[in-house]
């Protein structure tokens, strides 16, 4: 594997470590551990899996992204994002689909790896992002509902307005005691950073509420009448079996897991690298993430990806090298192995309080609103990204995303791209410097020129046929003027040579001019540059101006 594909930042930064890094990254590593705990947990629950899952998957995910990824700071572990994907396949495919899907979707985060993708991925259009991540958030929001208020339902729909028509059915079974837990958490977990930044409001809320309601005996649901005990062990690796059926019917949920888990990891690191000043390895990155969710999942994880708040607490609390991550990880295994087994008496309550925090961090509503400052087009990308994902699935609704934003930008690129016809005189400079003091040549009688204007690709395709409709008499020669043509497609070829054997038919001989190494290139490849001729294809102007006059009869323009 070649080093510029693979390289994790552990090995760069280990070079020169000192002991007071050490002692940074493990204080840091010590706090992001006990921040990610409670998420872990809810995150773990929401997704519809038991608590020590999220736990198991902190742990593992955490320590391979921290330990193979591409960036210093990058912490790995359950996510938010995930929960309405996992929480669906968990419904439709039970738990032996999750790890499958989980399991292909670490292989296509490692092909995108070595395919030097991560550069691409973060490229990905700003309204797809915050439609579907609005949309989760919202998602996310309404699964915490029941759980907020302690409301008795015997089961919860899963269609979105189905599931609030339940809650307002049920509405009248409200529980005071896990509405009060509830609102406390959130209370707690918006305002305790104003008392104390070193330990998470999150996890003082949960020591609260979890002693309380244990020396109370309040009536509210916790973890351990749910779920039960919680296993304080990490359990044994157990391979999946896949057949090519569940491999055909998985692999779209494969493919959505991926996208996002690249998504949100780049993402992560590309605020870290701004908070430290540092450049990640994007595709190292991707490759640690295929692996963390290809491993995850034997052990009984959810898929994992980098997550934002977790990375900036480290960063905050002087984290700088992937120890810290490595250090995160190893407090979570003490705490799953010493601790779990009072996790148990948590109130159901106090996690969905600690989600619906979660889903107003992550809701994006500031840049949701800001959009609508923009075009018409991106307004409608990130309408029909949020709505899809709310009223059916993120992976419709990353698809039709990002369909919708390739067309509408394909529409915007071909506006820029046009063919002018131009019949009297025609300005002669050809590069950047000369088109200053470019002097005007006349064109001859019986000559016209179509120059183009911007890259000859599929979006504007039909543009030779709307620029012949401007002709009312057609010329002898032709020249097709190309100084303003980065590169051309294999559509822009096969219009290129469709229009050539029209204007050929016609006896109009076709000249091209201006053309640029990358243009000539593709005319090489494609045959086309021996069908027009080495004798009529120019770089400058001037001489196919002298060329035309030759075939018309006229007398040469000097160059």
């Amino acid at each position: 594997m070649k080093s510029e594909i693979f390289h994790p930042e552990l090995l760069t930064t280990i070079k020169s470590y000192s002991r007071k890094q050490l002692v940074q990254d493990v204080i840091a590593g010590i706090i992001v551990g006990i921040v990610a705990l409670p998420l872990a947990i809810a995150f773990g629950i929401a997704s519809g899996v038991t608590p020590e899952k999220g736990i198991i998957t902190a742990i593992i995910a955490g320590f391979i992204v921290s330990f193979l990824g591409g960036s210093r700071v990058q912490i790995g572990g359950p996510t938010g994002a995930f929960i309405v994907i996992v929480a669906g396949v968990v419904s439709a495919y039970g738990l032996l689909g999750l790890m499958i899907a989980t399991f292909l979707a670490g292989i296509l985060l490692v092909i995108m790896g070595l395919l030097k993708l991560g550069d691409v991925i973060k490229f990905m259009p700003y309204p797809v992002i915050v439609g579907f991540t609005s949309g989760i958030a919202l998602v996310i929001f309404s699964t915490q509902i029941k759980d907020f208020f302690g409301l008795t339902m015997s089961e919860s729909p899963v269609e979105f307005h189905e599931k609030w028509v339940a809650y307002f059915r049920h509405f009248a079974s409200l529980n005071p005691y896990a509405t009060g837990i509830a609102l406390f958490t959130v209370f707690v977990s918006f305002f305790w950073a104003k008392i104390n930044k070193l330990i998470p409001g999150t996890l003082i809320a949960i020591v609260i509420t979890t002693v309380v309601v244990a020396i109370f005996d309040l009536p509210v649901e916790t973890i351990g009448s749910r779920f039960g005990d919680i296993e304080a062990n990490v359990p044994a690796p157990a391979v999946p079996s896949i057949d090519f059926a569940t491999f055909r019917k998985l692999l779209p949920v494969a493919f959505t897991i991926a996208m996002l888990g690249a998504i949100e990891s780049l993402l992560s690191a590309m605020v870290a690298d701004g908070a430290i000043g540092a450049r990640h390895r994007s595709n190292t990155e991707l490759i640690a993430q295929g692996v963390a969710n290809i491993v995850t999942p034997l052990f009984g994880g959810i898929p994992a990806t980098g997550a934002i708040a977790r990375t900036m607490t480290n960063i905050k609390n002087g984290g700088r090298t992937p120890v810290a991550g490595i250090v995160h990880a190893l407090v979570l295994l003490l705490i799953l192995l010493i601790f779990a087994r009072w996790a148990k008496l948590i109130p159901m309550s106090c996690l969905a309080g600690i989600l619906v925090v979660v889903s107003y961090n992550m809701s994006e509503w500031r840049s949701f609103v800001g959009i609508f400052r923009n075009s018409r087009s991106e307004v409608a990308v990130l309408l029909t990204t949020f709505l899809l994902t709310v009223i059916f699935d993120l992976t419709i609704a990353i698809e039709v995303g990002l369909i919708l934003a390739l067309f509408l930008f394909v529409r915007r690129v071909s506006k820029t791209t046009g063919i002018q016809v131009i019949k009297e005189k025609i300005a002669s400079g050809e590069g950047e410097q000369e088109i200053l003091t470019e002097e005007a040549l006349n064109i001859p009688k019986d000559v016209d020129v179509f120059e183009i204007d911007g890259p000859f690709f599929f979006g504007v395709a039909n543009t030779f046929e709307e620029a012949q409709k401007q002709v009312v008499k057609p010329p002898r020669v032709r020249i097709i003027r190309m100084r303003k043509v980065p590169f051309m497609d294999s559509t822009g070829l096969r219009n290129l040579r469709s229009f050539y054997r029209k204007c050929s038919s016609e006896k109009i001989h076709i000249l091209l001019s201006g053309v640029n190494p990358s243009v000539e290139t593709s005319l090489k490849a494609d045959g086309l540059y021996d069908i027009i001729g080495a004798d009529n294809i120019f770089d400058h102007i001037s001489k196919a101006m002298n060329r035309a006059e030759e075939l018309v009869g006229g007398e040469r323009i000097k160059n």
